[in-house]
């Protein structure tokens, strides 16, 4: 896979403030919930104004999904043509991994816990899952050659969600788990045809 272009110093500054802005929030909706938790008080623990906060998140709903789908998407198009769509997603998945601290590992799990536990939050979860499904049939499609609309397409990008969803709901009722290890592992399964 070719590695990213060195980000310049604008874009690693974004990146530091929203990352900080994140994780003020997340400390925040821990401590005393997510209902109870203002935007004025995650710029507050961020040291940022409020309409800072809001550049980079639109929405209090925001501050959780992060979309982390943008580097699995230049992960999946950097995997080379004629591997099967499975395999494809598996590689691009553990290039993503891979290039995760431990720290961000355990950020992720945060905000998926959040996702599942906070009942704002849910509309836009399941928001978010449905615009990744369509986003990756288009993107599967398009590796194959292959209209949006065929069968298998949907039937391969259903099968992958369908692991990774199930994947998601154990990893968030078991946070102690190697989630991407067992992430691998369930994709190779899929990629097997499942056997039993």
């Amino acid at each position: 896979m070719s590695e990213r272009p060195a980000q310049g110093l604008r874009e690693r500054k974004k990146a530091r403030t929203r990352a900080l802005i994140q994780k003020a929030a997340l400390r925040l909706f821990r401590e005393q919930g997510y209902a109870q938790t203002t935007v004025e008080q995650v710029a507050e623990a961020a040291e940022v104004a409020p309409s800072t906060v809001f550049r980079y998140f639109p929405t209090k709903e925001d501050l959780v999904l992060v979309d982390q789908f943008p580097p699995f998407l230049e992960a999946l198009r950097a995997v080379p043509a004629g591997v099967g769509p499975v395999q494809a997603v598996r590689a691009a998945m553990r290039a993503v991994n891979d290039a995760q601290t431990r720290e961000e590992i355990a950020d992720g799990m945060e905000r998926e816990m959040l996702m599942l536990t906070v009942p704002e939050l849910w509309a836009a979860g399941l928001e978010n899952v449905t615009g990744v499904l369509g986003t990756l049939r288009e993107e599967l499609a398009a590796r194959e050659g292959r209209s949006v609309d065929d069968p298998e397409i949907r039937n391969v990008t259903g099968a992958v969600t369908g692991v990774m969803v199930a994947l998601w709901f154990e990893w968030t009722r078991n946070p102690a788990m190697d989630g991407p290890a067992e992430l691998d592992k369930a994709l190779a399964h899929l990629e097997a045809g499942l056997p039993l």
